[in-house]
């Protein structure tokens, strides 16, 4: 049997080439909203750091209804750091609507999320969006898009594509380049033309995948999934199948599907449908739910190890629990355990002490942006510098290998390439863009990337555009030279005043301002040489009837570095942590006391 009144679609592509905003004209174009109603930039990116970062963290459902067709549409994150969330999506779909921008083509991250759509034998819609900018190349990225599916082993039905030509910006599709017509209808009509319809047994007994969590405080946990076979109704008794080869009888209390933005109760649903479903507190991501008379579990959803590690530990600084409303190991451990159950990419491990814990994630956003989360929410916790999670393949020591993708324009590409071979880094590509840029690829170890953003930034002047993916484990590089400068560390506490940071400017650049309290061990700044210096920030003028305290005002101090949380990761090195509070983030010596430092050094 086939549900010709459905399909299921997820949108993929590389980070910024318009998924978001394509899903919001499918919105408004498909009457999902009201004429009079005040609609948000980005609906789809709900939550507060997706939309300060212009980002898609969180894989999301909304459906649209088209031609008596509903249309469920599963808008997923770009950053392959966020990879995790695209993996599970592909259990809930029948196809996809593979994004790529009509001048920068097919990017790493592309080539990520259409090999994740292949491997599921999902056959993608290709769209070919921002054809309105002035240097888009419509023909030649679809040349580069058929290369990109036949490297990637794509068989003969997937290699004959469909082509949409879109603006998202400007809420337009088109079969042709030159057709002139002014709405979405085009790709809207391909999706029902090309995507298959769910077939399934409508007699059969119950089969539902749980591929997303979310939660609700009044009905806890809900579990969102494709019904891939039977139906499924509120109230009904069913069997969640874990990942342990457990079976667990429970009561489907609440049942949801999604009509545009919000979730509606609902009775009953049937195969083919994507819903949400409550009941029973130990759902987790990647189990199966059924019904009584018919237990078969479909198979786990692979999701590929994380590459990173830091470690969170609870905050010993002499300005712990100032700030932050949950400062104890116990509150960091359920936090922590809370997050494990919807983020499927992470880990979580105990240390040798109670009050630390081993988190491994996709990338150093994966593991700042839950760092981030968890500060808004009110937690306090010092991290540690990424550390790459090597392994042993064959008998030999192996590590995570990332794939570069640089554009610069080409007075920087001297400064990029030596940098980036340096730390270990192997140009396999380079050549020129229509607009005079330059377009180099890197195979370069994940290590050799900690670290790197901000110096790329300095070393293009801003100009640069950085995009790296993993591209598999190899056999270990050898020695990467660390950070070239030390510290600047506070060597009393106190607040800092205008005379102290001054002459500690002159040792290199300032973190902080005159105002600042410091506690001993704090970083203040970077050194401008190689070792770190304890300064005195705290240090006052002595003030005699020669010298006045006002005398102070002519004192120019540099604006200091502010650093964002990614920034201070990156900064920090082996012996150093980021204290993370709610109001503050602080650098700092994991050994605050001097003299406890200069004897570690010696041992």
């Amino acid at each position: 049997m086939i549900q010709h009144n459905i399909r299921n679609i997820a949108i993929i592509a590389h980070v910024d080439h318009g998924k978001t905003t394509l899903v919001d004209e499918m919105l408004k174009q498909s009457g999902t909203f009201r004429s009079n109603e005040q609609i948000d930039e980005r609906v789809m990116d709900s939550n507060d750091l997706e939309r300060e970062r212009g980002i898609t963290i969180l894989a999301k459902n909304t459906s649209i209804l088209y031609k008596d067709v509903k249309i469920n549409i599963v808008d997923t994150p770009g950053h392959a750091d966020f990879g995790g969330e695209v993996e599970r999506i592909m259990k809930m779909v029948d196809g996809v609507l593979l994004l790529v921008d009509a001048f920068e083509g097919p990017m790493p991250q592309t080539k990520f999320v259409l090999r994740k759509a292949l491997e599921s034998g999902i056959k993608p819609v290709v769209v070919i969006n921002k054809i309105d900018r002035p240097e888009a190349r419509c023909e030649a990225v679809v040349d580069e898009v058929l290369d990109l599916f036949i490297d990637l082993g794509a068989d003969d039905e997937q290699l004959e594509f469909p082509v949409v030509y879109a603006s998202a910006k400007q809420g337009i599709a088109r079969y042709e380049i030159t057709d002139t017509n002014q709405d979405m209808h085009p790709l809207l009509d391909m999706i029902l033309a090309e995507v298959p319809a769910p077939e399934g047994i409508l007699e059969d007994g119950l089969q539902l995948t749980i591929s997303s969590i979310d939660y609700d405080k009044y009905v806890g946990r809900i579990g969102i999934g494709k019904i891939t076979r039977g139906s499924i109704r509120k109230n009904q008794e069913a069997v969640l199948c874990t990942a342990d080869g457990q079976f667990k009888n429970f009561r489907i209390s609440k049942l949801y599907a999604y009509h545009g933005l919000n979730k509606v109760e609902m009775e009953e649903a049937q195969f083919g449908e994507i819903v949400a479903i409550a009941g029973i507190e130990s759902l987790n991501i990647g189990e199966t739910v059924c019904s009584t008379d018919k237990i078969e579990p479909l198979p786990f959803i692979k999701i590929d190890e994380p590459t990173i590690a830091m470690y969170f530990i609870v905050n010993d600084s002499p300005f712990a629990g100032k700030d932050g409303q949950f400062v104890t190991s116990r509150h960091l451990r359920d936090r922590l355990q809370r997050e494990l159950l919807s983020n499927v990419a992470l880990r979580v491990e105990d240390t040798d002490s109670p009050d630390s814990f081993k988190v491994s994630g996709r990338g150093e956003l994966h593991l700042s942006i839950l760092i981030e989360t968890m500060r808004r929410e009110g937690y306090e916790l010092s991290v540690s510098k990424p550390e790459v999670i090597m392994r042993t393949i064959d008998g030999a020591l192996c590590e995570p290998m990332e794939h570069v993708t640089i554009e610069t324009p080409e007075e920087f590409m001297g400064v990029v390439i030596e940098t980036l071979g340096q730390r270990k880094g192997e140009m396999i590509n380079m050549f020129t863009n229509s607009n005079g840029s330059i377009k180099l690829e890197f195979r370069i170890p994940a290590r050799g990337l900690i670290g790197y953003r901000s110096e790329f930034m300095t070393d293009t002047r801003g100009n640069g555009i950085l995009n790296h993916i993993f591209d598999g484990y190899a056999p270990h590089k050898g020695e990467i030279k660390s950070r070239s400068r030390g510290s600047l560390v506070a060597f009393e506490s106190g607040t800092a005043v205008t005379y102290g940071l001054y002459n500690a400017q002159e040792r290199g650049s300032l973190f902080i301002v005159p105002g600042t309290e410091v506690y001993e061990g704090m970083i203040v700044g970077e050194n401008a040489r190689a070792g770190d210096i304890a300064v005195n920030v705290c240090k006052r003028k002595q003030l005699t009837n020669v010298r006045a305290s006002g005398s102070d005002d002519s004192m120019r101090l540099v604006p200091p570095k502010k650093l964002s949380l990614e920034q201070a990761l990156e900064f920090i090195a082996d012996d150093e942590l980021v204290e993370v509070t709610p109001k503050n983030i602080r650098l700092r010596k994991k050994l605050l006391d001097k003299h406890a430092r200069a004897k570690a050094t010696r041992g």
